[in-house]
């Protein structure tokens, strides 16, 4: 409980008081800011240290690998030994980073600026994960119910419109965010990432696209792909809703079995540590990925009609398309190399 002087005395004694106290929070400020000038050298020097590690153990690397051919069969395992030690270190490298302030990259630069988005400690990077991965949850649950009330309950152009706006807004907060995580020491990477990019230059084009017949009846053709895209939404979304909720626990296990690393997130896709308990999610997703196909298709044949002539409905196709082959030919890449991989431990 506050103190709340009444008398002139009283509020002299309090004013000392309060002089004292301001005295220490300037030393206490003062402190601060040297911390952080020695922290900041400290951070420096680490980066320092680590791109001059890595330059020279890139130069050794090439100098080894230009004596294996000519040295004796001892020294090959040597050489190996000393191979293995350099990818652990590289992995160690990678950990250290990710609590170093780097160089964002082109897409974060262009959004954000040349800001510091590097969290200091673990808990802070867990927990912005742990926000991430609760935004996309609650974001497929309100996408799905959304497509839903489109779909079945409501056929109007301003809230198809609203729905592609959504989408858009979700998938650029999404490759945002994915990007800060990453620089955190997130290791999503490749297509899972790329094809949130796809996804929103999509949605962009799906909302133009809504704009622009706005001006047309509501005629068969607009209301076909309408209800089929919608169909696709509700789909997608609940095979990611699936993916959430056995990814996230899975993903749960295996760090506590110190599997896994502490920043791996969920992903909108089929990864080669899914494959102990997951594989009965490959059906969805492939099930998903032909109905990919299948709008890319329809909308090449809808752009052939002369009623149809928007450079929309083109783009759109092939975008669904290019979602398509990336998908499927990433999922089918991981599930190959898994069977091999056994394939070789049974050989073994």
């Amino acid at each position: 409980m506050l103190f709340n002087p009444t008398g002139l005395n009283e509020c002299l004694q309090e004013w000392e008081d309060l002089e004292k106290d301001y005295q220490q929070v300037q030393e206490t400020h003062r402190l601060y800011k040297q911390k952080l000038e020695e922290v900041s050298k400290l951070q420096d020097s680490c980066s320092f240290s680590i791109a001059r590690q890595r330059k020279k153990i890139k130069d050794l690397n090439e100098s080894l690998q230009e004596c294996r051919a000519v040295v004796d069969p001892e020294d090959v395992n040597k050489i190996e030994e000393i191979q293995d030690s350099i990818k652990e270190r590289s992995n160690v490298f990678f950990e250290m980073e990710a609590f170093l302030p780097k160089k964002n990259e082109l897409y974060l630069n262009l959004v954000l600026g040349n800001v510091n988005v590097t969290l200091l400690n673990k808990q802070s990077k867990f927990a912005y994960k742990d926000e991430y991965e609760k935004f996309k949850l609650y974001l497929t649950v309100l996408l799905l119910l959304f497509s839903f009330t489109c779909r079945f309950l409501v056929t109007y152009r301003v809230l198809d419109a609203l729905f592609n706006f959504l989408l858009v807004w979700y998938y650029c907060t999404l490759t945002i965010r994915e990007s800060i995580l990453i620089n955190n020491g997130s290791k999503i990477k490749g297509w899972w990432v790329f094809q949130h990019y796809v996804s929103t230059f999509l949605s962009g084009v799906m909302l133009t696209c809504c704009s622009c017949v706005s001006h047309r009846p509501d005629g068969e053709l607009y209301q076909m792909f309408r209800n089929q895209f919608l169909s696709y939404s509700m789909y997608i979304n609940f095979v990611q809703f699936l993916q959430y909720y056995y990814q996230s626990g899975c993903l749960y296990r295996l760090r506590a079995l110190g599997e896994r690393h502490n920043m791996d997130l969920t992903v909108e896709g089929f990864q080669s540590w899914m494959w102990r308990g997951l594989t009965f999610l490959l059906p969805f997703l492939f099930l998903g990925h032909f109905f990919q196909l299948y709008n890319g298709i329809t909308l090449f044949q809808m752009a052939q009609l002369p009623e149809w002539k928007e450079w929309q409905v083109l783009m759109c196709g092939s975008t669904f398309l290019v979602l398509f082959m990336g998908n499927f030919f990433t999922t089918l890449g991981v599930v190959y190399h898994k069977y091999m991989d056994q394939d070789k431990a049974k050989a073994l």
